[in-house]
């Protein structure tokens, strides 16, 4: 499947998540995805500071600029594409982020079911 074929967990085209920071396995700003992502960075959530803090706490700092790779941290409010298994890990911690249906890819749900998403969808 070619990367514009992809589709979100609704079953439409897989929208943006964002450009700014720049996201997406493959930093299109869209949650897409292939065989290579071995993290399945499919999950576009809204970043809370809570999110960020459990986040870095566990390993996955997201916030701290790394201008190095030319990247300027996740913020609270920016989108971004994150591990389904992450996102799921930080559910059962109690501190699951937002997330954005159109824009998170229907391979997510491979590991997250639709109504779990649902549950936490913008909008």
């Amino acid at each position: 499947m070619t990367m514009n074929e992809q589709r979100n967990v609704l079953g439409g085209p897989l929208m943006a998540c964002s450009y700014s920071p720049l996201t997406g396995y493959f930093r299109t700003g869209c949650c897409e995805t292939d065989v290579t992502d071995r993290g399945q960075h499919v999950v576009c959530i809204k970043a809370t500071a809570e999110f960020l803090d459990y986040s870095r706490r566990v390993g996955n700092d997201l916030s701290t600029p790394r201008p190095e790779y030319r990247f300027r941290g996740v913020q609270p409010g920016d989108r971004w594409c994150l591990c389904a298994l992450r996102w799921l890990e930080a559910h059962e911690a109690g501190f699951a982020p937002p997330v954005v249906l159109e824009a998170t890819n229907e391979t997510a749900l491979e590991v997250i079911p639709l109504e779990l998403l649902r549950e936490f969808a913008l909008g």
